[in-house]
């Protein structure tokens, strides 16, 4: 599930600069990361 929340959250980034990127051409997109994941295989895991 985590994969799809990360692909999800990248896709909406990329989405929002295709539409700003005309007026603003020094954007960055980072810090796109799991903070919390709870349950599955793993177990727990936060990020610190």
């Amino acid at each position: 599930v985590e994969m799809e929340a990360l692909t999800a959250v990248s896709t909406a980034a990329l989405t929002l600069y295709d539409m700003v990127k005309a007026v603003e051409k020094s954007m960055i997109i980072s810090d796109i990361r799991l903070e919390l994941k709870d349950g599955g295989k793993s177990g727990r895991y936060e990020a610190r």
